[in-house]
């Protein structure tokens, strides 16, 4: 059983940048396809980006293509999203989830919020 701790998040300005990291432990984290997920208030949970076990980008959400990316350091035990040209849209409470098999692991998340 993988245990997940985001972090990155905060407040920040239209146009900004900011980078979450995702940390595992309990578990093999190479073995595990990643993801990350965001829900703004009054909204239904999304998926943002998804990432194979080797690194390989297999989603990425069309409204943030061009601004974020998502990526992962198996030796580190840490998954990533880069986030760039936030926009007031992206606020929302992000959070990573591994899966293997049909088991997913959540974490509690971090906020993001763009305000001026």
């Amino acid at each position: 059983q993988v245990a997940l701790v985001e972090s990155g998040g905060g407040l920040v300005q239209p146009g900004g940048s900011l980078r979450l990291s995702c940390a595992a432990s309990g578990a093999t984290f190479s073995r595990y396809f990643m993801s990350w997920y965001r829900q703004a208030p009054g909204k239904e949970r999304e998926s943002v980006a998804s990432i194979s076990t080797t690194g390989e980008i297999l989603y990425l959400a069309v409204p943030v293509k061009g601004r974020f990316t998502i990526s992962r350091d198996n030796t580190r035990n840490t998954l990533y999203l880069q986030m760039n040209n936030l926009n007031p849209d992206d606020t929302a409470l992000y959070q990573c989830r591994a899966r293997f098999g049909s088991t997913d692991y959540w974490g509690q998340g971090t906020q993001v919020t763009v305000s001026s």
